[in-house]
């Protein structure tokens, strides 16, 4: 039986009515409440009930241009947050992890503390000032299970805020030749002489996954400014891009939001994927493959 993944829904709430100021999210049916509040505003936060919580918090920002987090737990996070207040001047935003009722104790924080810490690791988007990675404390085996939930919808609700340091957008280097012979997921080629690198795609379950081994320019030489800057050079610190003599390789399977975003990491500079990328052994470009497609569901729907 093919596993199908369930809609959840998740409840926004802008504190103070602005889009950029303190909000608060949950899920439905579930006990976990997420807090999230600018620098700006950490005294009205911590003036919160919820502040005063056991519960785990995150802080984001950057240090010498640099991406920056830190995960911690407090049995009263208002306490703990007061004394980083005075001591880490990098963060600009935090979360704050509690639950209802404030049913979580210092050993289910400990815990989430660890696991989040060992996930912020794994994926290696952003790096994490704290220390060694904490020893996951000693639960039983409901209530490690109970934990791994909570666990899973955080990480759900993570992104929706705009934290994207839990998000991996590596994928198994299973070949693009399986994966499109079993779903019939079409191939893309991109390819500049000029620098001599060669890079595959596959464009599966609405991602445009760039294929281990494609080549890509060794540097960024497009505006420092532009969106597709950051990502590159994230792209190098995570060891994704693999610095080779005269050319970077991708050293497993990477999903992009698009084809430009992927050219763009290719060639180094900003790019137009949807004409970069050709599909494979055919003078089509994504552009026009995207157009046959959408000619193609319009008939179906006559």
């Amino acid at each position: 039986m093919s596993h199908q993944t369930k809609g959840r829904s998740l409840e926004l709430y802008f504190i103070d009515g602005r889009p950029d100021g303190m909000l608060t999210a949950e899920v439905f049916n579930w006990t976990g409440h997420l807090l999230m509040v600018p620098r700006t505003q950490i005294s009205d936060a911590l003036a919160r009930k919820e502040a005063r919580y056991t519960g785990v918090y995150l802080l984001i920002g950057e240090r010498d241009g640099l991406p920056l987090a830190y995960i911690g737990e407090a049995e009263d996070i208002s306490a703990r947050m007061r004394n980083h207040d005075g001591q880490k001047d990098w963060w600009t935003a935090a979360v704050l992890v509690t639950s209802a009722a404030n049913v979580l104790n210092k050993a289910h924080v400990r815990y989430l503390e660890a696991r989040l810490v060992e996930e912020a690791r794994a994926v290696g988007r952003v790096p994490l000032e704290n220390g060694n990675t904490p020893a996951r404390p000693g639960l039983s085996e409901a209530a490690q299970a109970n934990m791994e939930a909570f666990l899973e919808n955080v990480l759900m609700v993570l992104p929706a805020l705009r934290i994207d340091l839990f998000i991996s957008n590596k994928r198994p280097n299973t070949p693009a030749l399986h994966v499109s012979a079993a779903s019939g997921s079409p191939e893309f080629e991109l390819s500049d002489r000029k620098y001599g690198i060669a890079a595959a795609a596959i464009l599966e379950g609405g991602e445009f996954i760039v294929q281990a081994g494609s080549q890509a320019r060794l540097a960024w030489t497009g505006p420092a400014d532009h969106a597709y800057a950051k990502p590159h050079a994230e792209l190098l610190r995570m060891g994704v891009l693999e610095p080779r003599t005269t050319h970077c390789v991708f050293t497993t399977n990477y999903a992009f939001k698009s084809p430009s975003a992927a050219a763009a990491a290719v060639k180094g500079r900003p790019a137009n994927g949807t004409l970069d990328w050709r599909l494979k052994n055919s003078p089509k470009t994504y552009k026009d493959w995207e157009a046959d497609q959408l000619a193609k569901a319009a008939g179906d729907a006559l």
